[in-house]
């Protein structure tokens, strides 16, 4: 897939996903917990990164308030020059604008977790395949931050959850050098063990 085209399916998927009215999004965000139910990680692991969602993304407030009953924590992400680092958060705790304008834990960069120290990420995405090829918006913040589990076999931790609605899947995305293959990903219909081999 060229850069061009790249380009146009990330201009499509985020209008599409932009014109989505509330009601869609809240039954969305509702289905989407009962697949992360699926994921035996989901019950055990302790520290879940999860994402603030912006611009049509699928919320994760469900979710949130799913770790807290059952007292993991919910981490969420903070710019660290290039990478990121994952902060713990819980609702009504300060948060403040990123240069990007995408809410953040508004605590100090010391007191986040490095990437390795996270056991579950839930990630955002734009486009998907069965083989765990994501495209993302182009930043590579995710590449950057988990470029360690291009190393060794999959999967470890953390575990790299890519996080959308089931119409964003697409036949089949190339993979760069760059990019870290998600284990799973959970749609708000099934949850999907990827297979990097499977036919596209």
């Amino acid at each position: 897939m060229s850069e061009s085209l790249r380009s146009v399916l990330r201009r499509d998927i985020k209008a599409r996903r932009a014109a989505l009215d509330p009601p869609a999004r809240i039954a969305a965000a509702d289905s989407l917990v009962e697949q992360l139910d699926a994921l035996a990680e989901w019950h055990t692991d302790q520290r879940i990164a999860g994402y603030w969602s912006t611009a049509g993304e699928l919320l994760l407030h469900r979710a949130a308030a799913a770790c807290a009953r059952r007292g993991a924590t919910w981490l969420l992400p903070r710019i660290d020059g290039r990478m990121l680092r994952f902060a713990p958060w819980r609702m009504g705790e300060p948060i403040e604008a990123n240069r990007f304008g995408i809410p953040e834990p508004a605590i100090a960069l010391d007191d986040c977790l490095a990437p390795a120290a996270v056991e579950l990420v839930l990630l955002p995405l734009l486009a998907f395949d069965r083989r765990g090829n994501r495209l993302g918006t182009g930043g590579g913040y995710y590449d950057r931050s988990f470029a360690f589990l291009r190393e060794g076999e999959r999967p470890r931790e953390p575990l790299l959850v890519g996080i959308g609605y089931a119409w964003q899947e697409v036949e089949a995305l190339p993979s760069e050098a760059w990019d870290v293959r998600l284990d799973f990903i959970c749609t708000d219909r099934e949850l999907i063990e990827c297979a990097p081999t499977a036919a596209p």
